[in-house]
């Protein structure tokens, strides 16, 4: 028989940076098994091992390859990813012009990504008296003397070493260590031990028989009040058969050693069983509530505009009902069997929404964000995947979660909704695929058959721009639930207010009798400033010298509470000079506020109050989010300080201010976007007051009060806002009316990037001619050692998006091919921010 006919190709994608799929021969044992959406390890390049997924099967490999490697193993015997999935990835591959690599990167736990690690082991055959070592060889000899062998990253550790490649190949030369790649599994499932009666003594004369020989033989007491406290816990849920050992273990009176000796006697039994670490809530259902009159109209409405339209957008007002709705809507897609996708921009919010809609729907809820850890992510994952339509696998049925979320193994998605859709958060900075959250579920929705709702007190301009030319339904909710009144704004001018010198530090008039009067009432603040830190940056009394990144072309921002000064953009840190490092000088002036002098100083105006701070530096963990919002809900809190977190669709009972610091920072922001951002931004935390009782103020500081963008906001006039808005960037050809494309190019030479970012834009203009724009070079210029060149391309609506990518696509591959620049890094960001 000839072995040529049996061969079998599969076309792998794995997680790096290269624009294509990798051939390998799938082995004899695999052709009968193997599926695409299977993770396989296979090898890559010289050494390494790793996990990829198969894309496809057939095909042949490339003329011209001597070598075709061959898949090692599977890991699972069923595909992880489905062929929707598959559809998903190769749209946004496309659409955002990145790699499948980077794609599948994006889009799988980490825990599903393995990668070999290299491992020293211990020559057995070397005798260290033939050898002279040196010091750390030695220390690393003896390490492996009782380990046998250990990866590089735990010998770089025990040398305190970033590097310690040179010593392996020095210790390899010698003979003492050879070296082998082993795979790393990252996903541990969740193991419990539990105990439980074997099968003999489940017999009551059984037992009865043993309890008589304990009360005989006064040595066996800990045993026998061992076995009494366990009947006692196994009797009381007799029908689940077991104790749990972290819970028998947990009784004072209990002997563990004794019940180990019961164990070995063969009066119990333990074993591990494999347990979920998202355990079942258990929540008693409620229905929705009954909707209002106005929450009826809409979700009619929705519904209706469903039957012709894709994609809706509900404009509603803040604190009008929406989220009501939004669970009406899930509980029809729910009755329907299908799976249900809710997106928020911030994992803040998740918090407080998956108790609203757990009340609802219980387990069918699950929770899927980048502060979950690895194995929970990968246990949500294996929750979607084996959702049966009808059947009894229906947890995570509907998923509530950031832009992630997109990428879970949906197989009968009915509805998407993505609620306060205007948000720049939905949108990838780093690393590609630089995708925007609310355009790629649209996507995702029409690769099910769905439909998708956006929601938004402050819509996009894109969005409404879509909506008002009929690509979208528009659904629109005018008033606040219950009849409250939209919140009194008052307009604080802190110009006058430093001229007349009656300003507390940041504070105005407005805002100390405003806050007062709340702390005197029993009700709650939030202020608002959107930047963290204490203040942006520290400046010489005497020479104005200011400490910057020594990586990046930015200020160090200061934090008091740690003592130091830190870069937002590469995570540099130092502590705070004890004098000027230029001229000496012992006093250095704190410049500008952040949350965390606004925190200190509002403490000290009023110190009775209790405050709390709500920015990216306070929340770094899963469950900060929640212990904060929480505190703030139960009124454990009175003043809350934040950045644009506390603005994000939060529902606080007992806010009645709200204070917004320096609306100026805001609106001067040098970017197209800036008046859209401050009208969103400060109508959304406006939103946060008065939402249940009564109606609630708020108090925006600002030197420019008569500002248009201000003057809209006071009015609670979107529509006034979008039309006087959409016209200034008319006049530029800004988005909506036309579609970006931002490059960035990054090298560590100056010289280098401004020669390179001249060449390639005069490639870009030889096709696209004054759709080109730049170079220019960004606000910051350079970021983690790289400086940066930046050159936009403006495509008009008109105009094929498609076609002016395979035009830069082409011209990307000529600049290539220039070796002087073949190391200049070209970032592609299409629909920038």
């Amino acid at each position: 028989m000839n072995s040529k006919l049996s061969e079998l190709y599969a076309e792998v994608i794995l997680p790096v940076p290269l624009p294509n799929l990798f051939t390998y021969l799938v082995p004899e044992e695999l052709q009968n098994k193997l599926l695409p959406g299977m993770r396989v390890v296979v090898p890559f390049g010289r050494q390494k091992i790793m996990s990829g997924i198969v894309r496809r099967l057939g095909g042949k490999p490339d003329k011209g390859i001597s070598e075709i490697k061959s898949i090692q193993f599977s890991l699972e015997d069923y595909p992880i990813v489905n062929e929707r999935q598959f559809q998903f990835w190769d749209w946004l591959t496309e659409y955002y012009m990145c790699n499948p690599g980077e794609v599948m990167n994006c889009a799988l736990p980490s825990a599903f990504k393995l990668q070999s690690e290299t491992h020293i082991i211990l020559n057995e055959d070397f005798t260290e008296e033939d050898t002279m070592l040196s010091s750390e060889e030695f220390f690393v000899f003896e390490a492996l003397l009782s380990k046998k062998q250990m990866p590089v990253s735990e010998v770089a550790k025990l040398l305190k070493k970033r590097n310690v490649y040179q010593l392996v190949k020095g210790m390899m030369d010698k003979g003492i260590v050879f070296i082998a790649e082993e795979l790393d599994e990252r996903y541990k499932p969740k193991m419990e031990s539990r105990i439980s009666l074997t099968a003999k003594y489940q017999n009551d004369k059984e037992l009865e028989q043993l309890f008589i020989e304990f009360e005989q033989d006064k040595r066996k007491s800990k045993q026998l009040e061992s076995m009494m406290i366990f009947l006692n816990l196994y009797y009381k849920d007799k029908e689940k058969g077991f104790v749990s050992k972290k819970e028998l273990s947990s009784h004072p009176e209990v002997s563990m050693s004794s019940i180990g000796t019961l164990v070995n006697n063969g009066v119990l039994t333990e074993y591990e069983v494999r347990v979920d670490r998202l355990p079942l809530q258990g929540n008693r259902i409620t229905p929705p509530l009954e909707l209002n009159s106005t929450q009826q109209e809409a979700l009619t409405e929705i519904k209706s505009l469903f039957a012709t339209n894709n994609v809706v957008l509900l404009h509603g007002v803040t604190s009008s009902g929406k989220t009501e709705v939004y669970i009406h809507l899930i509980a029809e897609a729910l009755l329907e069997n299908k799976q249900v996708l809710y997106l928020l921009p911030e994992i803040a919010l998740t918090a407080q929404i998956i108790n609203r809609l757990r009340k609802h729907f219980g387990d069918k809820v699950g929770v899927y964000h980048s502060r979950y850890s690895n194995n929970e992510r990968v246990e949500i994952w294996n929750h979607v995947l084996s959702f049966d339509p009808g059947g009894k696998e229906t947890r995570s049925q509907v998923i509530l979660g950031a832009r992630s979320a997109l990428f879970l193994p949906f197989s009968n998605l009915g509805l998407i909704i993505a609620d306060e859709e205007h948000d720049t958060s939905y949108k990838q900075a780093d690393p590609a695929p630089r995708y925007h959250a609310r355009d790629s579920a649209i996507v995702l929705a029409g690769i099910h058959g769905a439909k998708t709702l956006l929601g938004s007190a402050t819509p996009s301009l894109e969005s409404y721009h879509n909506a008002g030319t009929g690509l979208f339904g528009l659904v629109n909710m005018k008033e606040r639930y219950g009849g409250i009144q939209m919140p009194q704004i008052i307009v604080s001018d802190v110009k006058e207010a430093k001229r007349k010198k009656i300003m507390k530090s940041h504070f105005g008039p407005e805002l100390m009798s405003g806050i007062s009067e709340a702390l005197a009432a029993m009700e709650q603040v939030i202020l608002f400033q959107n930047r963290r830190g204490f203040s942006p940056y520290l400046e010489c009394s005497l020479c104005n010298w200011i400490p910057h990144c020594k990586n990046c072309s930015v200020t160090l921002t200061y934090h008091k509470q740690s003592g130091q000064m830190r870069c937002h953009y590469c995570g540099y840190n130092q502590m705070v000079p004890d004098q000027c490092l230029e001229c000496g000088n012992q006093h250095m002036m704190i410049k500008g506020f952040g949350t965390e002098k606004i925190e200190e100083e509002i403490g000290i105006l009023f110190p009775n109050a209790k405050v709390a701070r709500m920015d990216l530096d306070a929340t770094r963990t899963k469950l900060s989010f929640q212990k904060i919002i929480s505190d703030f809900e139960e009124r454990q809190i009175d003043i809350l300080v934040g950045t644009q977190m506390v603005t994000k669709g939060l529902d606080f009972d007992n806010v009645s201010t709200v204070g917004i610091l320096n609306a100026d920072q805001l609106l001067n922001f040098p970017d197209f976007r800036s008046f859209e951002r401050s009208f969103q931004l400060m109508a959304q935390v406006s939103g946060r007051s008065g939402r249940k009782n009564k109606r609630g103020k708020v108090i925006i500081q600002t030197s420019q009060p008569e500002h248009w963008v201000i003057q809209d906001v006071v009015k609670n006039d979107y529509a006034a806002f979008y039309k006087r808005d959409l016209n200034e960037r008319d006049k530029f050809s800004y988005p909506p009316l036309s579609r970006l494309i931002e490059m960035t190019l990054r090298h560590g030479e100056h010289e280098l990037v401004q020669e390179a970012a001249m060449e390639f834009y005069s490639l870009l203009v030889s096709k696209l001619g004054n759709r080109v724009y730049g170079p220019h070079i960004p606000i910051v210029s350079r970021i983690k050692n790289l400086h940066l060149r930046q050159i936009l391309v403006k495509i008009e609506k008109q105009v094929s998006v498609t076609e002016a990518k395979k035009i830069i696509r082409q011209q990307m591959e000529l600049f290539s091919r220039k070796k002087m620049f073949s190391s200049v890094q070209i970032q592609i960001d299409i629909d920038p921010v």
